[in-house]
């Protein structure tokens, strides 16, 4: 009587994959992209983006330092460049990019 009974009875039940949701290639490559976008991507562009506002809003009379690691303090602007003063009677162009950080006339003053 068994010998009659179709073969897909008398077959186990698949087993379900190991890991869940969680087992799929494909989910974890997007979560990984995600983790990497709010880690690293999202907050890079954020910190770029405050530089670049920075870098727009300077005037003359700031005190500056540059990327190469020189003070100074802005005397002039352009589209483009700055000029610094570095010493007495040594003025730089620099490109506006190559500013690292600024702090205002008053910050300085109140500090010395």
């Amino acid at each position: 009587m068994l010998s009659s009974l179709p073969l897909f009875f008398a077959q186990a039940a698949g087993a379900p994959a190991p890991g869940g949701i969680l087992g799929n290639p494909m989910i974890m490559m997007v979560l990984m992209f995600v983790m990497m976008y709010f880690l690293l991507i999202r907050p890079q562009r954020q910190r770029q983006k405050e530089h670049e506002r920075l870098i727009s809003q300077v005037k003359v009379g700031d005190h500056v330092v540059m990327n190469g690691g020189e003070h100074g303090i802005i005397t002039s602007t352009k589209d483009k460049t700055v000029m610094v003063k570095l010493a007495d009677n040594v003025k730089v162009e620099y490109e506006r990019s190559a500013i690292a950080s600024v702090s205002k006339k008053s910050d300085v003053v109140e500090a010395a």
